[in-house]
């Protein structure tokens, strides 16, 4: 079993930046997919970025070159540094862990940009 917790999500102006973190407990194994997905009201849920044991990483459009994605393997955390945040970047935020093709998802965080 898995288990999955975000923390890091607020209140921002248009232009600030937060930084959102994501630690999995249990058994992870040497090799997983962490990543976060956003979902804003009346939308799917998409791809914001995830990240490889390796380092891979892969982001989604609307974030690249704002967000970063990093992880700290030894704590089995997740990190999301959201700079020159959007208002259309309020959304929920779910962290998710891939481990052995199963997947685990976060109680979510709200992250709110205003204008």
């Amino acid at each position: 079993q898995v288990h999955v917790v975000e923390s890091g999500g607020g209140l921002v102006q248009a232009g600030g930046s937060l930084r959102l973190s994501c630690t999995a407990s249990g058994s992870i194994g040497s090799f997983n997919v962490m990543g976060w997905y956003h979902r804003a009201p009346g939308n799917q849920r998409e791809l914001v970025a995830h990240i490889t044991s390796g380092g891979w990483k892969n982001y989604g459009d609307p974030v690249k070159g704002r967000f970063t994605i990093s992880r700290d393997n030894a704590k089995n955390t997740v990190y999301l540094q959201m700079n020159s945040l959007k208002p259309e970047d309020t959304a929920v935020y779910y962290c998710l862990a891939v481990v052995a093709g199963r997947e685990y998802w976060g109680q979510g965080t709200q992250v709110t940009v205003s204008s």
